[in-house]
């Protein structure tokens, strides 16, 4: 016998269900396509097969839709976007494939957007990052298998918290995501096949995470270099052209430390 945990996420003032919430636990079947005719959320762990076309019946109340950890497969739909009171969407961690649907930069109402660890492929066309709403949704495509460049009009976006596009085949020069006005506070860009001149990009202050490990990021040959009498803090990086530098060019930080200054505590 399985035990099935159902959470209900109700409208307080009407009792409807807002959110149905799918989170596998070692239960399979299909989504039934009479989840759009229910009044309440349908929840089956484990599920296999294609989103079916009925939950767009679900576009008057529905806010929140997380069919998460799974084994779905086929298409990510292009009907979500008639959802258009969705706040929050995630379809992470399934077998989804395909390209991501242009439709889906309709929804006004959507502050975060998962589509990671599925096997997307295929480029990420200049309409996703068209939002209709006023403001722009976190977005989360990591491991995946997309290619091709970032699209222009992300730099147009003022993404107000976190854009994911890790572990990908993406390429190209993605360095008009940053700038002095940003409001973004994460950016990964990791494992993927960007190439940019680092030296030249302007960072924003509201910018606190950043990682752009593996890939073909360059910096201009620096012969001089000097950060002293500053407020800086943190361990310096051990890596790449900062380590040809001697502690004169750090001494008098705040609480900067590690080579070529004292150890970090």
């Amino acid at each position: 016998m399985h035990l099935i945990h159902v959470y209900k996420y109700c409208d307080r003032n009407t009792g409807r269900i807002i959110a149905p919430t799918i989170f596998s636990r070692n239960i399979s079947g299909q989504i039934t396509p009479a989840v759009g005719d229910l009044p309440q959320s349908l929840i089956h762990p484990n599920l296999v097969g294609e989103i079916p076309s009925s939950i767009s019946k679900l576009s008057e109340h529905l806010t929140f839709l997380k069919l998460s950890w799974t084994n779905l497969s086929g298409p990510v739909p292009s009907f979500l976007s008639q959802l258009k009171n969705l706040h929050f969407l995630d379809l992470s961690f399934n077998n989804l494939s395909g390209s991501i649907p242009p439709p889906l930069s309709e929804l006004p109402n959507l502050i975060a957007h998962h589509l990671n660890r599925n096997k997307l492929t295929g480029n990420i066309r200049e309409s996703l990052g068209k939002f209709a709403g006023n403001t722009t949704p976190d977005l989360y495509l990591s491991h995946n298998m997309l290619t091709g460049p970032v699209p222009k009009s992300f730099g147009d976006l003022n993404f107000s918290g976190e854009i994911d596009l890790s572990r990908n085949k993406l390429e190209g020069d993605p360095s008009f995501l940053f700038g002095k006005n940003k409001t973004v506070q994460v950016v990964d860009l990791s494992r993927n096949l960007f190439q940019f001149d680092i030296s030249k990009v302007e960072f924003s202050e509201n910018l606190v995470y950043l990682d752009l490990n593996h890939n073909k990021i360059s910096e201009l040959e620096l012969q001089f270099f000097n950060v002293s009498y500053n407020k800086l803090c943190g361990q310096i990086p051990q890596g790449g052209k900062l380590k040809r530098f001697d502690l004169y060019s750090y001494f008098d930080n705040i609480c900067l430390c590690g080579d070529p200054l004292p150890a970090c505590k």
